[in-house]
This record gives C-alpha cells, structure tokens and sequence, in this order.
C-alpha cells in the first residue's frame, strides 16, 4: 500500500476568499422551480430498524466484492472484484419504492423535484442509486437515492433496510467514506450542502457547506481532511462558453473532517485563466489523486480530456486533451449533464491513469509521465472508472451497454465484460460476508 504524506499546503493555511447515446431531455422550467423551492427540504435520520450485527457479537469473515450501482433499476450487482468479475448477486436498492413514490405523489412539492430529476439529470429515468459503499463490517450496502432524496442502508442478507436519511432538499448525490470506514459524506445537490452519517446508524455527525451542485466528495490526509466539488448546473440548456456564468458558483470547498470547518477553497477559475486556458469550464467532475496526493487529476465539464493540478503550488501544471470521437456531436447540449469525459482512476502505483471518454465512446489507459494514451478502448458511454481489487485493472461502468468492463493498466487492453442491470454507473470496491447468498437473483 502507498504510503500517504501530510499535504503541505493544509497544515496550516488562511480560510481565503440502453442504448449508444442516449440524448439527455431537459425540462428547464421544471428545474428553476426546483431551484427556487430547494430550500423546504427536511434533513434527518428515520430508523427502519435496527442496525445489523454479527452474530455473538465476532467478526465475520469477509471477502472483497465490487459493487455496480444500476441507477435506472435501482439495483447493485455485486460481482468478482478482480479476474472473471463473474457475477454473484443482486441487491434491490429501493425495497420501499412504492412506499416512497406514494410519499411522493401525495406532496405537491416533492412531484415538482421528483419529475425534475427523472426529466433533467435522469434523462428521462427515475435516479435510483447513484453512489454504493459497504459497512466495515461487509453486512450492509449503503447507497444514495437521487430520485428519493436519500441514504439507505441496506442488509445484504436480507435485502431490507437498516436505516434511512433523507438529506436536505431534493437530491442525493456522491458519496465518500471515511479511510476507516466509520463515516460517510453525501452531496445534497440542492441546497449546496455534504452532509457527513455514522455508516452503521445513519446519524447525522456534521454538515457544511458547498459551491453551487456540490457532487463528488474524497477523503485526504489519512482522513483528516474532505474535498467537496461543486459542478453547478448542469441541466440546463445554457452551454454556450459565452453562458457560462449562467451555471453558478464552482469551487473545490476542503473541510476539517473532524470539525468540519472550512480549511481552504480553491477556485479552479482563477487557476485556469493564469494557465491560460478561459475557455475550460470551471466544473470539476471526477478526480484522482497520486498514491501521496502531491498531484490532483481532474475533468471539467464539456472536455475531452484532463489538467494536472500540483497541490503543494496551488496551480494547474498540465493539460492533456484526449481524442474526439468523429461521430460525437458537437452539440454541447446532448452531452450528458455537461460530461464530454466522466470517469478517473489512478493505478495503485500512481504511475497510469484510466479515462472514461463518456460522450465519445471508449475508455484509454494514459502514462502519468508522459500524458500519453494507448489504445482507445470502444465502450459505451462509460460513465465511471474505479481499480480492480488485485490493482491490476481499470473497471469502467458501460452505461449505454449495461456492463461493466476491466481494462488492463500493463497492456491498456480490455479483458472482460460483464453484463449488469440498467444503466449502471458507480462501481466501487466492497466488502460482503463470507459465502454470501443474494437475496435476489444474480440476472
């Protein structure tokens, strides 16, 4: 394992200021409405029952899975985190969803957010499970629920719900948890807040506040700080560059995880315009860091490639644009909630990034050093890239195929796929019982 080094710039630092393409439908009135009621949401934690335990009270023994959230299922497939990633089961993310859709359709201002999520982000599909993660302890998946503006746990053995949070506002969005397991951050993407939950109860332990859209969270510095990255609006029809403006306030917002005070906000704004790059949006999407987070990788929105940000410095150090696909659209506005190019992972050894080019249709193994891609590996619609269990591949999330597929980091070859549920896109490392039994069938 890598070993990870204190961030020299936050030890001590002043608060400054199924388908190929599926073109995304949009109901921008819709959501200006949602935008102007986002602040009536309710926060809180509502115990279903009770948290599961081992039995006697030992540890169970566990083996390492992987997770592939079906966003318009509202399912995780849980298949082999490395070699054959041969599937091994299902679980129902939303066993309450008649329960929920009934809560839904009885409050007028909940349908208006509802029907603004399956029309705008949703691309005309109820949002069901956007981000998955496992207890420490293997026996639960705890999953974020866009359309149901909430973070369930649910029992892996038995399917049912262990606990629910409803975040403030109307969206749920990405998660994070903790390097020990213990917490886990989600984006309420509508009232520009990360609310941080106990992963075994779902109790609130702090909140803070974000840029506009907050959207992917990561823990640095062993945990000692979280990272919050706001994208704006991403919905909307104004993605003209000469409009930019129209899309609100990003910034990169680093909090105390402990205390969750603000340490350090880093507007990528100003850092682009002195890299001279004013025509890249601002909208950091998907990251990774090197195995010491000296040096953060990031996508913006509307791009075909990355920048290269040196930590340490404060300040973009390169740029790589990757290939465009001939028969992509250079229509921003059929890109999928902004995204040219959704999906980074890094090599265990910090030496190869994985790119997920979602709008033009493949996936590239890039050398670190040198910034260059190897083969362009066809994919569809890959809409997110996570490493292998062995750390010997890149997992890409083929939303616009249903599958998931391993890339080799060594040959920048593609392995394997594996077909999955509905629109899949998170895939994250987990962790189930030993000899665990789905409590759905694997297809």
């Amino acid at each position: 394992m890598a070993v990870r080094r204190k961030n020299p710039t936050l030890a001590a630092v002043d608060v400054p200021t199924a388908a190929q393409r599926r073109r995304r439908r949009r109901w921008l009135p819709v959501a200006i409405a949602v935008g102007v009621l986002a602040g009536a949401g309710v926060t809180g934690a509502s115990a279903v029952a009770s948290p599961p335990r081992d039995a006697g009270g030992e540890q169970t023994e566990l083996q390492e899975v992987m997770f592939a959230g079906n966003n318009w299922d509202g399912t995780a497939d849980v298949i082999k985190s490395s070699g054959t990633f041969a599937k091994l089961g299902r679980i129902n993310v939303v066993p309450d969803k008649q329960e929920r859709l009934r809560e839904i359709y009885l409050n007028p201002v909940k349908l208006i957010a509802y029907l603004a999520i399956r029309n705008g982000p949703g691309e005309g599909h109820d949002q069901l499970v956007d981000d998955m993660y496992s207890t420490p302890d293997g026996t639960a998946l705890v999953a974020s629920r866009p359309s149901f503006s909430d973070v369930v746990s649910i029992d892996v053995t038995t399917g049912k719900i262990n606990w629910r949070f409803p975040v403030s506002g109307f969206r749920s969005d990405h998660m994070a948890v903790s390097p020990d397991g213990k917490r886990v951050a989600v984006s309420a993407s509508l009232t520009n807040t990360v609310h941080v939950l106990d992963i075994n109860t779902g109790e609130e332990a702090g909140s803070f506040k974000t840029g506009d859209k907050p959207h992917e969270n990561v823990y640095t510095d062993g945990g000692k700080y979280l990272w919050n990255m706001s994208i704006g609006d991403v919905t909307t029809d104004t993605d003209d560059p000469s409009m930019d403006w129209t899309k609100g306030d990003r910034k990169i917002t680093i909090v105390d995880a402990a205390t969750f005070k603000q340490v350090k906000i880093i507007d990528m704004r100003e850092r682009l315009d002195a890299f001279g790059r004013k025509d890249l949006s601002d909208a950091v999407r998907p990251v990774a860091f090197t195995p010491d987070e000296s040096r953060l990788y990031f996508q913006v929105s509307f791009f075909n490639g990355f920048l290269e940000y040196d930590v340490a410095r404060d300040k973009i150090t390169r740029l790589r644009e990757l290939p465009k696909n001939p028969d992509t659209s250079e229509d921003r506005t059929t890109w999928v909630n902004d995204s040219r190019h959704h999906g980074m992972s890094m090599s265990p050894k910090g030496d190869k990034l994985c790119v997920a080019g979602t709008m033009d249709d493949y996936a590239t193994i890039v050398d670190r050093t040198t910034l260059r891609e190897g083969p362009l590996v066809t994919a569809s619609k890959p809409y997110w890239a996570t490493v292998s269990g062995d750390g010997k591949s890149c997992v890409i999330s083929e939303s616009g195929a249903d599958r998931v597929t391993a890339i080799d980091f060594a040959t920048g070859r593609k392995t394997v796929s594996v077909p999955v549920g509905d629109h899949p896109q998170r895939v994250r490392l987990a962790h189930v019982p030993a000899g665990w039994t789905s409590p759905l069938p694997a297809s």
